[in-house]
């Protein structure tokens, strides 16, 4: 089967699954399951990369502060300031555990360092940023919540399936040929173009209170950090010498190559969401 193919497949299973949980309001607890669990597989395949550099993460401190975080997601309320002072308190203990227990494992003590670094950035990186999505769902209201996470996968996914197919049909020049030699700057462009006529298409299908002048900078900027998440990803896989994370998702890879661009966006479309709509 060709990846375009597998990549087809994988979203025909998944997204109805996807849009349910986003849509129908007694689903909301169905879509931070699977919020939390994508987040759980993905830090997983962020700690399998370090391993292959010979750096071990310590997982249980690392599951302990990432489960700790979802659950403060879980109950935030937008502008409520001690959920940021649960936030900074799980890293700050997080960070403590971390080094604890790589002092505990003892040596080679040159690489403690090191593995309480991978334990603490796993958790920022996937489940610090990764977790906005579940606040964006559980602490808004139903009918905003909606609204703003059909925005958003709708804008991510659509410019994301532009630029690969854009690029595999166009594509002839590279865009970072040393990180990620597939994507190309005409793949860039489809992306950026998908993603602001998507904005539009909410704007006017069922999003009429985010206005279009805020929409399309939002779109835009939200395409760009995509970009910039996609490959921060592929440097990642690149520093290890890894094509995928995993090959859970025909198609895609891992859980990590298939949300690598929601991470960097999801305090994005929260933070603009909680100024927004105050």
């Amino acid at each position: 089967m060709s990846p375009s193919v597998a990549r087809i497949l994988t979203a025909v299973v998944l997204l109805p699954i996807l849009i349910a949980s986003i849509v129908i309001p007694k689903l909301a607890l169905l879509f931070v399951l699977l919020a939390a669990v994508a987040l759980v597989i993905a830090l997983l395949e962020f700690w399998t990369l370090a391993r292959k550099q010979k750096i071990r993460a310590d997982p249980v401190a690392g599951l302990l502060g990432a489960a700790a975080l979802l659950v403060v997601f879980y109950f935030a309320k937008p502008r409520e300031p001690p959920d940021l002072l649960l936030i900074v308190a799980i890293l700050i203990l997080l960070t403590i555990c971390s080094l604890v227990a790589a002092m505990l494992r003892g040596a080679p003590f040159e690489r403690m360092i090191s593995s309480a670094g991978v334990t603490v950035l796993g958790v920022m990186y996937v489940v610090l940023l990764g977790g906005h999505l579940v606040a964006l769902r559980t602490g808004f209201s139903p009918q905003l919540s909606k609204h703003l996470l059909a925005f958003f996968f709708l804008v991510l996914m659509g410019s994301d399936a532009a630029a690969y197919y854009g690029g595999k049909a166009f594509g002839r020049h590279k865009l970072a040929p040393s990180i990620s030699p597939g994507k190309t700057w005409e793949g860039a462009v489809a992306g950026m173009l998908a993603s602001l006529l998507l904005a539009a298409l909410a704007h006017y299908w069922f999003f009429p209170e985010l206005r279009l002048k805020f929409a399309l900078p939002l779109a835009a900027a939200m395409n760009v950090m995509g970009v910039l998440g996609d490959l921060t990803e592929s440097a990642l896989k690149r520093s290890t010498g890894t094509k995928d994370t995993a090959n859970i998702l025909p198609g895609h890879g891992g859980v990590l190559d298939r949300i690598d661009s929601l991470l960097f966006n999801a305090p994005l479309i929260y933070y603009f969401a909680q100024e927004y709509f105050r």
